[in-house]
């Protein structure tokens, strides 16, 4: 069962929002965690998602660049 939260938080002004404690707990967010930012223009929604091990012993970059040659793809 998919069960979502909503909470509203304030930007600064570099664009800077804080993730709650709870969440990032519920998330294992913690400091130096990398984040995968997706955004849908169209319904102007952004989506933060926590990347654990599927990245790990490898360039981040490298692995979201061929993530998004693999998404180019399909």
């Amino acid at each position: 069962m998919k069960r979502e939260q909503r909470m509203e938080v304030v930007s600064n002004s570099k664009g800077q929002v804080i993730i709650p404690a709870k969440i990032r707990k519920q998330l294992g967010i913690k400091d130096k965690s990398f984040l995968q930012i997706d955004v849908d223009v169209e319904t102007r929604q952004i989506i933060i998602t926590p990347l654990r091990g599927k990245y790990k012993g490898k360039g981040l970059m490298k692995a979201l660049i061929a993530d998004k040659k693999r998404e180019r793809l399909l």
